[in-house]
């Protein structure tokens, strides 16, 4: 009989490897300690709104591609040269966008045997080049600049999550036999505030996005090392030290500093 699923908090004698998503490796990344607390003590964060217009541009994206999923190339493609690039069809293709329950047989996961670790999470899009016969990850971003100089581009600091979501996804999907590209996209829309254009109509607002899809070439050599921190991480008696500038942990240190005075 199958083992049940290792997933929540965490639990040393459970045998099935544990699972993390992305969002959680990335917490590893930002700060230990507070991935301790959350993976290995229960602790819940506070949480944050959704992001539902970030959401729905993802949702309408997809449905574009989907229309020529497997078939042909999409004329926004096609109109920047790019013919050779097609909508990627699989049978477990809609799996693999699922974030949630990623753990479960099918969806976008891989077992790492070395720290007993199954890492995975969502796609938003794969996309097949007929040239190579290699396959692209494509990740949707939206954002709406607030300077109509700037150019949409993954040098802010910040960014450095989404490039790392684009690594770990290229190397759980070529953990799953697929031959991924070392190339990965990422596909803005960007909220026109600018432009001089109608948005309210009689009965609905139409906003326009401007589009950019950024060629990234992906980095993955953090996450062997990442992935046997976390392990030690959550097989540690102790909580590690909050990272410099860990907002969580400035404040429950200014927490603690009042509590004392």
């Amino acid at each position: 009989m199958a083992s049940k699923r290792h997933q929540g908090v965490y639990k040393p004698e459970h045998p099935a490897p544990y699972e993390l998503s992305r969002s959680r490796v990335e917490n590893f990344v930002k700060c230990p300690a507070c991935f301790y607390l959350q993976q290995v003590k229960g602790v819940k964060y506070p949480s944050i709104p959704g992001f539902n217009i970030n959401e729905a541009t993802d949702i309408l994206l997809k449905r574009d591609f989907d229309r020529y999923r497997g078939i042909s190339t999409h004329p926004f493609l096609e109109k920047r040269g790019m013919g050779h690039l097609i909508p990627y069809q699989h049978d477990d293709f809609e799996l693999w966008t699922q974030s949630l329950h990623f753990g479960a047989e099918g969806r976008m996961n891989t077992v790492h045997e070395e720290t007993h670790l199954k890492i995975g999470g969502g796609l938003d899009d794969v996309w097949l080049n007929t040239k190579t016969n290699q396959l692209h990850i494509v990740d949707y971003k939206s954002t709406s600049q607030k300077s109509q100089d700037k150019k949409i581009s993954l040098d802010d600091l910040w960014k450095a999550a989404y490039k790392r979501q684009m690594d770990l996804y290229v190397w759980v999907m070529r953990r799953k036999g697929f031959d991924v590209s070392d190339v990965g996209y990422f596909l803005y829309c960007d909220g026109d505030r600018f432009s001089d254009y109608a948005f309210l109509g009689d009965e609905r607002a139409d906003m326009q996005f401007k589009m950019s899809l950024i060629e990234y070439q992906v980095d993955q050599t953090w996450i062997e090392p990442t992935l046997k921190g976390i392990r030690e991480c959550l097989d540690s008696p102790e909580t590690p030290q909050h990272t410099s500038g860990c907002e969580y942990g400035d404040f429950i240190r200014n927490v603690n500093n009042e509590s004392e005075t």
